[in-house]
């Protein structure tokens, strides 16, 4: 046999021999780490610092592996190979995971729904009442040393209730995307005493009133004066802005939900209402908020999300704006959520790696 030949099949058969490569691009913390640790049956390579890996140590450290953990594109697919099985990601969004380009060379995604729900549902309701109350603007009376300077006053710092004053009082919320997070946000409105909800959600998706009326039931006070709360759906964007107390936008990013809070939207906004993203920052003309922030269109607006992010600096017009609360995208920020995302991350990655079914597998 020619030497040649048998240079090349001894190098594929090592290549087959290896254990599956797994890379990881952030260290995932003492809890989450043994998971890999411990698996003597894989190679795991690790970018110890605490910043982002650069580009070339994730092109150059990604050839030849089974599964990436976080990040991925049709560059990084190239310079892994066809053996990459799986990419996982630590984050219910997938929009930095080219997922055509995945599906084309069958390469699983994993991700990591469900474990932030509540972290983001309670941002959202604190955003709600941050911006309501004026925190933004009172607390810099406070921090700047100004408070001194003010004389008491009937309506001194009063901001806008989120709670209903009275039973005789509705409050309506509304949300444009109504999945998990907004099911969950929507539940802890109705100790607040809100009456109605209105959504919009996927126009390809199929109207579900069984669905929503059973939410209605389990989420619902019993001994309310006003009954169940009401859940409707609508197909027209202006009853969700023209209605609602409060707008929460809570659907997934993309082209079709680019900009979707618009001009157009926030002229019908009451102009006691607020407007809350805990979602996508593309969901939201960033320039409309603002000039209705400063014309008074809609009373105040809290964003855990911007377009841009994180290039968000002080000339920002929305960080201008005094009722516009503005949070470094915090929404999952929990120990407890993070380290469940990060679990289901690895456990996701190594299901794949030893040909099982994943907890979360985005289906392309």
């Amino acid at each position: 046999m020619p030497s040649s030949v048998l240079n090349r099949l001894t190098h594929v058969a090592s290549h087959t021999r290896r254990k599956p490569k797994v890379v990881v691009t952030r260290d995932l913390g003492p809890e989450i780490m043994p998971l890999l640790q411990n698996r003597t049956d894989i190679d795991m390579v690790l970018w110890t610092q605490e910043s982002a890996c650069s580009r070339d140590w994730l092109l150059t450290n990604a050839v030849g592996a089974t599964a990436l953990i976080v990040l991925a594109d049709a560059e990084l697919f190239d310079a892994a190979g066809p053996q990459l099985n799986v990419v996982s990601t630590m984050s219910v969004g997938y929009e930095h995971v080219d997922v055509k380009e995945a599906a084309k060379r069958n390469i699983r995604v994993g991700y990591t729904p469900d474990v932030l729900t509540d972290a983001v549902a309670d941002i959202a309701v604190m955003l709600a009442l941050m911006a309501g109350r004026l925190a933004r603007e009172t607390t810099a009376i406070v921090n700047e040393g100004r408070w001194p300077s003010y004389s008491w006053a009937p309506f001194l710092f009063c901001g806008r209730q989120l709670s209903a004053p009275n039973a005789k009082t509705t409050r309506t919320a509304g949300f444009i995307g109504f999945g998990r997070i907004a099911h969950a946000t929507l539940a802890r409105l109705v100790p607040f005493g809100f009456t109605d909800c209105i959504y919009f959600s996927n126009p390809s998706s199929a109207p579900n009133p069984s669905r929503d009326a059973e939410l209605s039931r389990s989420i619902s006070n019993p001994n309310s004066p006003n009954g169940p709360i009401t859940i409707r759906r609508t197909d027209e964007l202006s009853t969700i802005a023209s209605q609602s107390d409060v707008v929460f936008v809570l659907a997934p990013g993309g082209a079709s939900t680019q900009n979707i809070v618009s001009t157009e939207f926030l002229r019908a906004m009451k102009s006691t209402a607020v407007l809350v993203n805990a979602s996508r920052g593309s969901l939201v003309d960033s320039d409309a908020l603002a000039l209705a922030l400063r014309e008074g269109w809609i009373w105040g607006a809290g964003l855990d999300v911007v377009a841009g992010e994180p290039h968000i600096g002080t000339d920002h017009p929305l960080v201008k704006e005094p009722r516009c609360v503005v949070l470094p995208h915090i929404g999952s920020a929990t120990f407890e959520t993070r380290l469940g995302m990060a679990r289901l991350a690895v456990v996701n990655a190594l299901a794949a790696v030893d040909g099982k079914e994943m907890e979360y597998e985005l289906k392309i």
